[in-house]
């Protein structure tokens, strides 16, 4: 079962797809009602997903048993060039997801109108 998850895809797009819906639903509790503020929720939710995207990917090397060690000999600019290109290879898997979670939170505005 680990290897399922922790070699395969299915975990990754689990997490990625959940990550994606809760995160902008999660910055709309906090920014007020409104067209500018549901952009910068929208600008935020790309920043946040792409950091948690590359940190999750770390998590999983480091889950099939790469030392950190291993990881640290490229230096850390490689780590993180490393690990930033495959949050951004994964926005294929949230970006979709998140743009139709922003473009749904206009429906439960109570104070303004789209």
């Amino acid at each position: 079962m680990a290897e399922l998850l922790s070699e395969g895809l299915f975990l990754p797009v689990l997490v990625l797809a959940g990550a994606s819906f809760a995160v902008p639903r999660l910055l709309a509790l906090l920014l007020p009602e409104g067209v500018v503020p549901l952009m910068m929720n929208a600008l935020l939710s790309t920043l946040v997903l792409f950091a948690l995207s590359a940190a999750f990917f770390a998590l999983l090397y480091l889950w099939q048993g790469v030392p950190l060690a291993q990881l640290g000999d490229a230096g850390l600019l490689a780590i993180i060039g490393f690990f930033g290109r495959l949050g951004l290879m994964a926005a294929i898997i949230w970006a979709p997801i998140m743009i139709l979670s922003v473009a749904g939170l206009p429906r439960k505005w109570v104070k303004e109108t789209w």
